[in-house]
């Protein structure tokens, strides 16, 4: 089965889990071939609200072999067997959660789909209550006492009532984990199983037949009566510029000067620096998109010439900056849209390009680019690079090369005529560093170690094995870093490694 359909059915079970139709939602789960960790913990959850409890732990057992560091699932298992009163066991399963917690006041797993936050408290608490079970009343004072160094405000008269029910050898009630709370797939994959029509429903502007409404493929009819049997080819053709290419992956901009894209968009590559991003035009708008995004996929034929829009994909040489295309009389531009399922020729309308627009690329810690207007002045162009950093405009200190050292220094008093002058052909770069990083001491480099193995789902996640070093090239997010492993770079979630000093290496 295809993530597709394993993401199609794993929504479908889930709206009918919204809707509390539990026996459809447990059979669409049920019915996945190849199911992950999280609806294997999902199918539990539906069997112990059933109290099927032999059903349940088989479940919370199988996402458990899947994904051993899934805390939430040994906690869930623990809830089992408790109420299988099989103690030892639920004891040893509480005591593997709060393990998996490694010394966290808590869990929040809404980033990876389920509305639920673990407090390490709660589940030092049902530790305790399993240890009451067994008659290990010392055991149980003890594991409460440990609740007390990890209890939040909200918390506290959970853990003070058990304290109490444990001095008079009294047992308290099991803290359980809402069995109607499932994790749901990522509403960003999901929207992307809808189809869209990205190129819409042609119309009938003109015709001689009265009243023609027929906007299918036919066979070209003369316009005017007594007309010319073949098209007239237009006379004036509109410049035509860039390199045609396929978005592949969905990308959100975070700034003004980059573009937002889904799949299946057409783009025009108008230029593409060594940093791997590319300035495009889409739909008569401008803007930078990450070029391993695309893929060179279209032919686009000019008359009777035809231009290859297809470069290499492997190749180790950047690909060229493609020459515009000028507009040539009596002749008509058109474009192979090419897919699995259609074959369609288009007329597609370009429009002119911006001239007064430069492509600074800023070298830092890491590479990126913005789009700035030709001669603009500094404050722009600061500002524009600080929004970019997230850092303050003053603590940015800009040079026009890597060995400035305090000398021809960029700032509010330089005229920026000369550092435009350097411009070539629309581009220029520029060096960048901070107050922190200005000592003329080289940056020092984080590194983290990974704590549990991690899988990418996603072209752009990193995958690594547990105790793999990784190099922290950027801070996405609060719950979302970059970095590079063992040769390839991506995003993976913060939890996932933390910091080891630089000599650990």
């Amino acid at each position: 089965m295809s993530f597709v359909d394993t993401l199609r059915q794993w929504d479908e079970a889930v709206t009918c889990a919204d809707r509390q139709d539990w026996p459809e939602a447990l059979s669409i789960f049920l019915s996945i071939q190849q199911p992950n960790s999280k609806i294997c913990f999902d199918i539990g959850c539906l069997h112990l609200l059933n109290q099927d409890l032999d059903a349940a732990e088989k479940a919370f057992d199988c996402s458990i072999r899947k994904d051993e560091h899934l805390a939430v699932a040994f906690f869930q298992r623990g809830i089992t067997f408790y109420k299988q009163k099989r103690y030892e066991e639920s004891s040893a399963d509480f005591q593997r959660a709060f393990k998996a917690l490694r010394n966290n006041q808590l869990i929040d797993y809404k980033a990876l789909g389920l509305r639920y936050i673990l407090y390490a408290c709660e589940v030092l608490h049902n530790v305790a209550l399993a240890e009451a079970q067994l008659g290990n009343w010392e055991n149980a004072q003890k594991n409460l006492a440990k609740a007390l160094d990890y209890k939040t405000e909200a918390k506290l008269s959970v853990i003070d009532k058990a304290l109490q029910a444990t001095l008079k050898q009294k047992l308290f009630r099991l803290v359980e984990f809402p069995s109607k709370t499932l994790f749901k797939p990522n509403k960003h994959y999901v929207a992307e199983l809808e189809k869209k029509d990205y190129l819409g429903k042609s119309k009938v502007v003109a015709s001689v037949v009265p009243q023609d409404e027929f906007s299918g493929f036919a066979p070209l009819q003369p316009q005017v009566e007594d007309g010319p049997a073949a098209p007239k080819e237009p006379e004036v053709l509109r410049a035509l510029e860039g390199e045609a290419h396929t978005v592949l992956f969905e990308f959100v901009p975070e700034t003004n000067d980059e573009l937002a894209v889904v799949p299946g968009n057409i783009v025009f590559v108008l230029q593409k620096g060594a940093d791997n991003w590319a300035y495009v035009v889409f739909n008569e708008r401008k803007g930078l998109v990450p070029y391993n995004y695309l893929e060179p996929t279209l032919d686009i034929s000019l008359g009777s010439k035809k231009i290859k829009g297809v470069a290499r994909l492997h190749s180790r040489d950047p690909p060229r900056i493609p020459e515009r295309i000028q507009a040539l009389s009596s002749s008509t531009a058109m474009i192979t849209l090419r897919c699995d399922y259609i074959s369609t020729l288009y007329c597609y309308p370009i429009s002119q390009p911006e001239d007064n627009s430069c492509f600074v690329k800023i070298r830092f810690t890491f590479n990126f680019a913005v789009l700035v207007p030709s001669g603009s002045s500094y404050m722009v162009l600061i500002e524009k690079i600080s929004k970019k950093l997230n850092l303050n405009s003053t603590v940015i200190t800009l040079s026009p090369s890597s060995d400035s050292r305090g000398k021809n220094l960029i700032d509010n008093n330089t005229k920026m005529e000369d550092v435009w002058s350097r411009a070539q052909g629309g581009r220029i770069t520029l060096w960048c560093t901070t107050k922190e990083q200005s000592d003329g001491k080289p940056q020092k480099e984080v590194y983290l170690v990974a704590l549990h193995s991690y899988e990418s789902s996603n072209p752009e996640d990193l995958s690594f094995q547990e105790g793999d070093k990784i190099k922290l090239l950027s801070k996405v997010n609060q719950d979302w870093l970059e970095g590079q492993c063992n040769g390839n770079t991506g995003i993976f979630p913060a939890s996932f490694a933390e910091e080891v000093p630089v000599d650990g290496q």
